[in-house]
């Protein structure tokens, strides 16, 4: 039947509950959306070696950045937004490791693989090193300036030969040194921030130290990372510490006394590098972690939770970010070094308000979670790592008792195995027990029969060790004879046998020998407690 056309139509509005949800599963957290507004491209470089290490000039937010990244034996700069690469500081003709600008950025020192620390302007790059410092005898993979305080005239350096040096580097010669400062290879350092005294070092022997250079040669505070430390880097309150070793990144409570604050294990592979990412010009602080699988992590240290993930397409061994928070760069194993540059906002989007000066609001609300309360269901489903609340009932579960070996075979009445799994344990207490269960199952006597040559070698060593112990002298005396009684045949054919019985005849004879003085004792001791108690 076809519809009246003179009659109008009007559309009936759907259910409030057949109304989609207003949750939107797609919808990309607001962090994410600021890391995905960086676009992604590479700087060229002259050589394929791995880039170990990549630092940015301490410059103020406001200025171009410059960036010097390891290029085998030299130090390559790169400046300017874009970056655009600048002449190299040839610093060696071995691999150089470990850039470090002074805190005005004038300066910068790198050490290399024969242990030498070389400082170069940064304006005249090509212009010599102005300071040589020498005291490693090996490769120098930790050379850092102080960042607090202005200090601009002493430098930090560690290396594999597990050699700490403190220079004052107008005169080349270091205030003091720590010969043996750990015990393996010093891969890792950073300076505090809140004070230009206080740095820490990190090793392949899995600690690290914090030292103060007002002291001397002890270190401050020691505490264990759990494995080799690739990285450690202070936080900007400079109370915290974070360290990178193995697969995992922990924070740590430096003024609390090396308290573990939080562990995080979001990567697969090693962590190599550690950098903070400022989010904009005044936004907040990152931790960021680059591992060899790939990936950089961005880390907020305020809520402990990984907050976004990069993937890149080779191994990192390096990551940095720069003053003003608008580039990224990462390094490779393959002598990559990926930029990441956010983009600028438009004209348009600024009249509007939306991005103001390319800096990302972070003042707005976050969406309250709705409370529970016992009416709701969600209520009676929480999951276990809900913290009960005043009054609540708690119920533990009761933990699972681990059930020994000899006990299983025990229930499946398998009475020689499990004398045999007892005896391989070597646990006196353990072997008493199942010979007494097999006492109260009238079983051992078989037991011991059935048992072949080598397993009566155990039975008569673990005889030979215990069997004049008071606590089970009663027990294992009585086993004994009934052994020499059933299997006399199998030890006089058997010399290992034989020698086992030798040696528990020469314990019995000792044992009995201390008795006999021990008696003597009692009855020169037993006249003179009878004066006493008179």
């Amino acid at each position: 039947m076809a519809a009246d056309a003179s009659k109008p139509l009007f559309p009936a509005a759907p259910h409030t509950s057949l109304l989609p949800s207003h949750g939107n599963p797609n919808r990309v957290s607001p962090e994410a959306s600021y890391w995905r507004n960086f676009r992604s491209s590479e700087l060229v470089t002259a050589s394929n070696y791995p880039v170990t290490h990549l630092t940015f000039s301490p410059a103020p937010a406001n200025a171009k950045p410059t960036l010097a990244a390891v290029c085998f034996s030299a130090v390559q700069l790169f400046t300017g937004d874009p970056l655009a690469p600048r002449p190299k500081i040839s610093v060696t003709k071995d691999f150089v490791y470990s850039p470090s600008f002074r805190s005005d950025g004038a300066l910068l020192a790198a050490g290399d693989i024969k242990g030498v620390v070389r400082v170069f302007r940064v304006d005249k790059p090509t212009s010599g090193p102005l300071r040589t410092l020498r005291a490693h005898s090996a490769e120098t993979r930790v050379v850092r300036y102080p960042v607090a305080g202005g200090d601009k005239i002493h430098l930090i350096t560690a290396g594999d030969d597990a050699l700490l040096a403190y220079w004052d580097v107008p005169s080349e010669t270091p205030v003091f040194t720590v010969p043996a400062a750990h015990r393996d290879y010093i891969r890792a350092g950073a300076p505090s921030p809140a004070d230009h005294n206080l740095f820490v070092t990190g090793s392949y022997d899995h600690s690290v130290k914090l030292w103060d250079a007002r002291t001397g040669k002890a270190p401050s505070l020691s505490f264990s990372h759990g494995a080799p430390v690739e990285s450690a880097l202070f936080l900007p309150s400079g109370g915290l510490l974070a360290t990178a070793g193995g697969n995992m990144v922990k924070i740590w409570d430096v003024i609390g006394g090396g308290r573990l604050v939080h562990s995080v294990e979001s990567h697969v592979k090693t962590v190599m590098a550690l950098a903070l990412g400022k989010m904009g010009t005044a936004g907040e602080t990152r931790l960021l972690s680059a591992g060899s699988d790939g990936y950089v992590k961005s880390f907020d240290f305020g809520e402990l939770k990984i907050t976004h993930s990069m993937r890149y397409p080779k191994q990192l061994l390096s990551v940095a970010c720069s003053p003003c928070g608008t580039v990224l760069v990462a390094g490779s194993s393959k002598g990559d070094i990926f930029v990441r540059r956010r983009k600028k906002a438009t004209e348009e989007e600024e009249q509007a308000g939306k991005v103001v000066s390319g800096v990302f609001d972070w003042t707005s609300p976050k969406p309250e979670k709705q409370a529970l309360k016992p009416s709701y269901y969600r209520y009676f489903s929480r999951g276990q790592n809900e913290k009960p609340k005043q009054g609540d009932f708690v119920i533990e579960r009761p933990k699972k008792v681990k059930i020994a070996e000899h006990d299983k075979l025990l229930r499946k009445f398998r009475h020689k195995e499990a004398l045999v799994s007892a005896l391989a344990k070597n646990n006196p207490r353990s072997v008493v027990a199942v010979m007494e269960e097999l006492v109260a199952r009238r079983k051992l006597v078989r037991c011991i029969g059935n048992l072949d040559v080598d397993e009566l070698g155990f039975l008569l060593e673990f005889l030979h060790r215990n069997a004049t112990l008071p606590r089970y002298a009663r027990l294992l005396l009585g086993v004994a004879n009934k052994v020499l009684e059933m299997r006399a045949e199998d030890i006089r054919s058997d010399g290992k046998l034989r020698g086992y019985i030798r040696n528990l005849k020469r314990m019995v004879v000792e044992e009995i020998q201390i008795q006999h003085t021990l008696q003597g004792i009692q009855g020169m001791i037993s006249p003179m407690l009878a004066l006493a108690s008179r």
